[in-house]
């Protein structure tokens, strides 16, 4: 038998992303089991609660380091733990399946370590974005401004392929516009916070980093500009 036959006709996940949403899937299994009293005993009821307390940061607490000129490492902290914390299950899931779906794109380019690059930095990045723009004691959760940094490693990618076959790069974008039309729509009938500031952030910090840590990295993108 060839080793052809032997191939799974579908590709396995990266390891680094699968390890990613591991870890937000296992923090907010423990949020729910512990607010049913399964685990953790009484005080695991307010687990939850206590994370977004603890390892979220928000606009009024980059005010203050700021203002002070003090950067408590406890604080600094919160700018990657926040993407593992949620504010519930379907907050999380949504979070996940976008991380497992662009993760695996990516993931198929990049190395792990630089797919962990894209991820952290994309949620650093908009973090501090959110605390420059944003004056509130509202916490910022969730892994979507990462999520956004792969987003836009992915459209890098189109972005570089695209204009490899001298094809239009703008609709590269199309993804990124997609969804941030369908959080407008969301925002307004149902209401919506100034979180997607970060994931603006996060989006345009991946895109930047992937001229960097993508194979070939700058170079390679502008060869393929050149060719047109």
């Amino acid at each position: 038998m060839s080793s052809n036959e032997n191939m799974s006709p579908v590709n396995p996940l990266p390891p680094v992303v699968v390890g990613l949403a591991v870890v937000i899937f296992l923090v907010e299994a423990a949020f729910n089991l512990g607010a049913r009293g399964l685990i953790g005993g009484p005080e695991a009821i307010g687990w939850r609660s206590m994370a977004i307390g603890s390892y979220t940061p928000s606009g009024l607490l980059f005010d203050r380091m700021l203002e002070t000129g003090r950067f408590p490492p406890e604080h600094l902290l919160r700018f990657v733990t926040y993407p593992f914390v949620h504010v519930s299950f379907t907050h999380m899931i949504f979070a996940a399946v976008l991380l497992l779906a662009l993760g695996k794109f990516v993931g198929e380019v990049f190395a792990g370590w630089a797919v962990l690059l894209v991820f952290f930095l994309s949620a650093i990045v908009g973090a501090v974005v959110y605390g420059v723009f944003v004056d509130s004691r509202v916490a910022l959760i969730g892994a979507y401004p990462a999520v956004y940094g792969l987003i836009g490693a992915f459209t890098f990618l189109l972005w570089v392929n695209l204009a490899a076959h001298g094809a239009n790069q703008y609709r590269a974008f199309t993804l990124i516009g997609f969804l941030l039309f369908i959080q407008l729509v969301f925002g307004v009938f149902f209401g919506g916070g100034p979180d997607w500031i970060a994931d603006v952030a996060g989006f345009v910090t991946g895109f930047l980093v992937s001229f960097v840590v993508s194979p070939g990295g700058w170079s390679r993108a502008l060869a393929q500009l050149r060719r047109r």
